[in-house]
């Protein structure tokens, strides 16, 4: 079992930025491809970055590509999502996931474990 915590959730105005992160328990957590993935009420979950167990391997929704970036320290058993350039758009409760293995996927049932979402609201 592995039990993901998201945090870095909030209010901010359009142009800015945050950064999520996503704790994991487990320290075979550098064995876990990670995703993040973002729903709005009413819209099913989207996929929004993942990455690969080793970092090395990455993937963006088209829509925050060269703004977001996803990035993962297996020291720390956690990864980030910077999000940078935000505009209104990007509202939604955000999920981290993992995934019990190496290789990322972009399908939210592959993944294998999920955070309890973290709010980011941007205001225009």
């Amino acid at each position: 079992q592995v039990q993901l915590v998201e945090s870095g959730g909030g209010l901010v105005q359009a142009g800015g930025s945050l950064r999520l992160s996503c704790a994991a328990s487990r320290r075979t957590f550098s064995r876990y491809a990670m995703g993040w993935f973002r729903q709005v009420p009413g819209k099913e979950r989207d996929i929004v970055a993942a990455i690969s167990w080793s970092g090395g391997v990455t993937y963006y929704a088209d829509s925050v590509k060269g703004r977001f970036t996803i990035s993962r320290d297996n020291n720390k058993n956690t990864v980030y999502l910077q999000m940078n350039s935000l505009n209104p758009e990007d509202t939604a409760v955000y999920y981290c996931a993992a995934r019990n293995a190496v290789v990322l996927t972009t399908v939210d049932k592959e993944y294998d474990y999920w955070g309890q979402g973290t709010q980011v609201t941007v205001s225009s």
